[in-house]
């Protein structure tokens, strides 16, 4: 609202208010009151973007206004939509059953995806408001839970393409993110070292991606542990054993150390395993980060700096709020 006032004045300077501080206090105001307004009458309408958060909606015990309040946070465009017109919540339902039965028949995909278009607002319903856990809604949307259909939810959601994205920013900045990892001192610095030669080392795109993603979370004081598990020369039960206690996570299953063949590569949300046989680290990466929004999760605690360069400067969704530390680095990657 401030930077809406702010382009007020500047395009008309005649709407300038004599002694504001600013010079468009009030009508800085007035667009809040507006909104206000708005909202009302769109809460009156059943909109479910504001339907979402009524009383009524709240678990009984616990209807007050400030009770888990339900909003995008991550500049989500589609974060409660409405339901496509002529369709009800029982006519979607029996769409997301017959789409159950077509994902598993082949040569089928253009129906699926039709249909995943639009049972799009149904599907946010029930993530947003009932938060299922991972597992159940897995067994509900099947069919969700692929490369292709994560770009496309990600895209509904937000309205920019996650995978082209994503990959082309480690390239795109590579070089000017090297330069900061050669410059840091400390410990960082002495770990930042070992990433950058083997960028240097790198003659494969895909590894050169992996090392930069690790590199960016050392440069912001966390560790590529917690985002990404290699498990080398162990066997299934193991690794199964290991990923059921891992709550978001990437896994590397490798039969030896020395080896650059890679056996299978997946997501982990839950002790899940969401998606599997991916193709390298940086795709493994970029789906996870999708899912966090399509899942609408928060970002792990011990790893919110690496997501939020990810989100902020990589895809540059909200990227005019940024943290001391992702701050630092835009501004560092800018010189």
């Amino acid at each position: 609202m401030e930077q809406v006032a702010q382009s007020l004045i500047k395009k008309h300077p005649c709407l300038t208010e004599k002694g504001s501080s600013t010079g468009y206090g009030g009508w800085k105001t007035s667009l809040k009151y507006k909104l206000s307004n708005y909202r009302t009458q769109l809460r009156k309408l059943g909109c479910p973007e504001v339907t979402v958060n009524s009383l009524e909606n709240k678990p009984v015990g616990k209807r007050s206004a400030a009770f888990g309040i339900k909003k995008a946070k991550r500049a989500e465009v589609n974060f409660c939509p409405t339901y496509p017109s002529a369709e009800t919540e029982e006519s979607l339902e029996a769409m997301r059953k017959a789409l159950f039965l077509d994902v598993k028949k082949r040569n089928n995909r253009e129906a699926v995806k039709l249909k995943m278009e639009k049972t799009f607002a149904y599907r946010r319903h029930e993530v947003v408001r009932d938060a299922p856990m991972v597992d159940d809604f897995m067994a509900r949307w099947p069919a969700l839970f692929e490369v292709s259909e994560i770009n496309a939810e990600f895209k509904r959601i937000t309205t920019l393409p996650l995978q082209s994205k994503f990959l082309s920013q480690p390239d795109f900045q590579s070089d000017n993110l090297t330069r900061l990892f050669q410059r840091r001192g400390g410990q960082l610095g002495e770990k930042l070292k070992r990433v950058t030669a083997q960028i240097a080392n790198c003659d494969d795109v895909d590894a050169g991606r992996e090392w930069i993603i690790k590199g960016v979370c050392v440069y912001m004081g966390e560790d590529p542990d917690n985002l990404l598990q290699e498990y080398v020369s162990l066997d299934d039960n193991t690794i199964n054993e290991a990923i059921e206690y891992t709550t978001v996570g990437i896994y590397v299953v490798k039969e030896h150390a020395s080896s650059d063949e890679v056996e299978d590569i997946g997501i982990v949300l839950e002790g899940i395993k969401v998606l599997q046989d991916l193709d390298n680290v940086a795709l493994a990466v970029a789906m996870l980060f999708g899912l966090m929004y399509v899942l609408n999760l928060s970002y792990p605690a011990n790893l919110r700096y690496t997501f939020e360069v990810i989100q902020k400067i990589w895809i540059e969704l909200d990227g005019d709020k940024l943290s001391n530390k992702a701050l630092t680095l835009k501004n560092r990657l800018s010189q």
